[in-house]
């Protein structure tokens, strides 16, 4: 089949968007903790020493069998080549841009910035923790925030016992901030 008439593109250039859209601020760090940058650094390792050439291996095999346009072997283990190749580019684009900062080393201090694990209660009296991690570590469900999140933007920079003002898709609510550990 020719090319013309496929939706697969091998120029990869899906990975090369704005910061705005890949999740960061036009302009701004990418900021990380040592576990996220380290998960993030082991991830393109795999890929790198294990995957790609475990599929080019395929690949090279798949092409020695013959026609190549029926094929699948040769076709599924281009299209996850490419994939591969496309998260390798993103992975060491994010890598190269980020900013490690660990929140252990911070100096003692009640008042919230990047890497903080923050206690806040609602005026309804329910508390929540969360910690404020960077865009590629979000973990809702261990309470893990990006920085850039309206809840991070709302308490940071704010002590213990401030009371700061929270957009939410109910309107704008006051929270309490009860607790700022560094751990």
């Amino acid at each position: 089949m020719s090319k013309a008439f496929t939706k697969e593109t091998d120029d990869g250039d899906d990975d090369d968007l704005p910061d705005e859209i890949a999740g960061l601020p036009a302009g701004a760090k990418n900021y990380m903790t040592p576990a996220g940058f380290a998960r993030l650094r082991e991830e393109l390792m795999t890929l790198m020493r294990k995957e790609r050439p475990e599929v080019v291996q395929v690949v090279s095999w798949a092409a020695a069998n013959g026609d190549r346009s029926e094929n699948g072997d040769y076709l599924y283990g281009k299209k996850r080549l490419r994939e591969i190749d496309r998260r390798i580019r993103f992975l060491s684009k994010r890598l190269e841009r980020s900013e490690v900062v660990d929140p252990a080393k911070r100096p003692k201090t009640d008042q919230v910035f990047f890497g903080a694990t923050v206690t806040w209660a609602n005026a309804t009296g329910a508390e929540r923790t969360i910690k404020i991690v960077g865009v590629d570590e979000v973990d809702p469900g261990h309470g893990h925030v990006s920085w850039i999140s309206p809840i991070a933007r709302a308490v940071l920079k704010a002590h213990e016992g401030d009371v700061v003002r929270m957009r939410t898709p109910a309107g704008e609510e006051e929270i309490e901030i009860m607790k700022v550990e560094y751990v």
